[in-house]
């Protein structure tokens, strides 16, 4: 389906993790928000596809002098940018209802079940018995290091959980879409127009939730969330999305797990947090299927790239 790319696919699995480390970072930057602002979820989101936009803008402009930009398919960019506000809207509020535990497991863990399923049957994509126990390896690893198997904690529950999967399918639209694409897609095109669209989409309910923060220090508000805009946002899902063209969207799914791995490293070492024995066996359980699936990812790259062994011709005297 998809013409033959020049990343390397060892480059584009090391693009998605970064991805996955960055997207990891963004929940303790947003809780800080939320803390010292007194901005809203939507507000925060808005704020974070603003700077975003605005930061892959000015890329976009410098690029443009080196090289020409093909334009994106604009069905796509809509598409992207409605699926990521869809993504990230109904995450936030799966978060408020279910609690954090309960939205991170259903949300990234539907997320790669919609997406083998789907990339199943829109690209042929065959995992394998190896590869779904390993996808099945890393869904109980995400399952013991976020939730433990604990209860829900919000204050509606089922409501909850139907935004948890109404975010994981907008996740899953992105990542297949954009897998769909392939390697003539134009990653910083398609984020920064899928951003825009963001935008569009969250101005409205961020004015009516409070666009401009309220409390706490304006310079500190701005640096998070410049930072939310830059790290988390412009450049992971301009590396999800070029990763993508390379590597299958079921395995990208499941490396990008490495998100929530990423936070409770970081909660141990910054917030002075401790991973229970649930947790800490869940982080070696994702590793290993995070490891697996990598060289999996390389041994099916490179037995699709290598040359066929030539015919033995026989003659005849």
């Amino acid at each position: 389906m998809h013409s033959k790319s020049t990343l390397p696919v060892e480059r584009g699995i090391l693009y998605i993790l970064v991805a996955a480390v960055a997207w990891g970072t963004a929940g303790a930057g947003a809780a800080i928000l939320y803390d010292t602002s007194g901005l809203g979820p939507i507000a925060v989101s808005f704020w974070r596809f603003a700077f975003g936009a605005l930061l892959l803008g000015a890329v976009q402009l410098v690029a443009r002098r080196r090289r020409p930009t093909a334009r994106q398919p604009l069905r796509q960019v809509v598409i992207t940018g409605v699926g990521l506000v869809v993504f990230q809207t109904a995450y936030f509020a799966s978060v408020q209802y279910a609690g954090l535990a309960i939205a991170t497991v259903v949300t990234l863990g539907s997320g790669p079940i919609l997406i083998a399923v789907g990339a199943r049957l829109t690209s042929d994509e065959r995992l394998g018995l190896g590869g779904a126990l390993t996808v099945a390896l890393a869904l109980l690893g995400l399952l013991l290091l976020v939730g433990g198997g604990g209860a829900t904690t919000g204050s509606a529950p089922a409501l909850g959980l139907a935004c948890a999967a109404v975010s994981a399918t907008g996740y899953a639209a992105v990542t297949l879409l954009n897998r769909r694409s392939g390697p003539t897609s134009d990653p910083l095109s398609m984020t920064l127009g899928g951003f825009t669209v963001g935008l569009l989409c969250l101005f409205p309910a961020a004015l009516l939730e409070g666009l401009l923060p309220t409390t706490g220090d304006a310079a500190q508000t701005v640096a998070l969330l410049a930072y939310l805009g830059a790290a988390p946002s412009a450049l992971a899902y301009a590396l999800f999305f070029a990763g993508l063209t390379v590597v299958r969207a079921t395995t990208a799914s499941i490396l990008a797990l490495v998100e929530p791995l990423a936070a409770a490293i970081i909660a141990v070492l910054w917030l002075d947090e401790r991973l229970t024995a649930s947790a800490t066996a869940g982080s070696i359980l994702l590793g290993a299927a995070v490891v697996a699936l990598t060289l999996s990812e390389r041994w099916t790259n490179r037995a699709a790239t290598e040359p066929s062994p030539a015919p033995i011709l026989s003659t005849t005297t």
